[in-house]
């Protein structure tokens, strides 16, 4: 050992190694958490280099919030250090959590001016059981979904929100965003309106038919992600890759539909195709579905980590990027071109 192993410390150097105040050195050995190695002739306190190690591990764990018990059963024996950081973590974990929610309320409370009564609401909203969640959830949707055609309901219902178990805040407030929805009486009688009109008619009988959403996720679900990714390589809709890609296409919906692939039916899906823009555009603006499923989509997808669904919808049909505005207009045209230029 050296000599410096040796040398006891007054009380003021040791606040100046530590960093702790004199007051605190002096109430941490008075409650017998480090005490002095030995004192002055006067009285005064002093301690060794292990002293001063001990200070240190004790504002260590004072700068984590950590109760003075705790670091006496550390320092004493009773519980390791690991089981200690161990249980603070729990704590730590706890209290972010609380604050998660504290601040998806304030947030939520921010956005509109708020009673007393609403700011109860949405305490009760964050602090839900998942049962409570799916039970509100599950009113909702066979509230605003009978009397659809099943295939219609099988499709609404696969978006169903699930908050994590350790939600973000932007989770949290989309929740709270989403269970007003849910409870309010206005936006049911206008989702239900749309999910009506867009499911119930007659046209929507026939889209929500099993045989034709078998047909449309058949026929070419392979090959529409390598057809977008084609367009967005630039590639024309004359290049060869392309055209091969479209004549693929051809045989995939023939097959699906059991007819022959000859240039009628080519005819008739570059037809379908080259309207696709102006469909897919008319739907991503219809004010009905951006006020009632659109918006519940885009929270359940905020909820569940998922891509939103408008964003994936411009990207399957080869528009800008999720976070521009899709340049409408392009891939259906140029779809429509790659498989007429087949056609004899």
């Amino acid at each position: 050992m050296n000599d410096t192993e040796h040398t006891l410390h007054l009380i003021g150097d040791v606040a100046r190694r530590t960093g702790l105040s004199v007051s605190a050195i002096r109430y941490y050995s008075d409650e017998g958490l480090v005490q002095p190695t030995d004192e002055t002739d006067g009285g005064h306190r002093l301690y060794d280099l292990d002293a001063i190690a001990r200070f240190e591990f004790i504002r260590t764990l004072r700068d984590l919030d950590t109760g003075l018990e705790q670091i006496r059963r550390v320092l004493t024996g009773v519980v390791s250090l690991r089981d200690l950081l161990a249980e603070h973590l729990d704590v730590v974990e706890s209290r972010a959590k609380e604050l998660q929610a504290k601040r998806a309320i304030l947030r939520a409370l921010v956005r509109k001016e708020s009673t007393s009564e609403r700011a109860k609401l949405l305490q009760r909203l964050v602090t839900m059981s998942d049962a409570e969640r799916q039970r509100l959830v599950d009113e909702f949707l066979e509230s605003v979904s009978s009397d659809l055609p099943d295939a219609a309901v099988e499709k609404i219902r696969e978006a169903h929100p699930r908050l994590p178990e350790d939600p973000s805040p932007e989770q949290l407030d989309a929740w709270i965003s989403l269970s007003e929805l849910l409870r309010d009486e206005n936006y049911r009688d206008e989702m239900r309106v749309y999910l009506r009109e867009t499911y119930a008619t007659e046209a929507g009988r026939r889209m929500s038919a099993p045989a034709v959403q078998e047909f449309i996720s058949s026929a070419g679900g392979d090959l529409m992600p390598k057809l977008g990714a084609a367009r967005a390589a630039g590639l024309a809709s004359d290049d060869p890759r392309v055209i091969l890609l479209a004549d693929q296409l051809v045989q995939q919906s023939a097959t699906a539909g059991g007819v022959t692939p000859d240039d009628d039916l080519r005819k008739r899906l570059a037809d379908v195709y080259s309207r696709v823009d102006a469909i897919t555009s008319e739907a991503l603006q219809h004010e009905g579905y951006r006020a009632t499923e659109g918006r519940y989509l885009e929270l359940v997808a905020i909820i569940n980590d998922q891509p939103a669904p408008d964003a994936e919808l411009a990207r399957a049909a080869g528009h800008a990027g999720a976070n521009q505005e899709p340049d409408l207009g392009r891939f259906g045209r140029w779809l429509s071109e790659a498989i007429l230029a087949t056609v004899v």
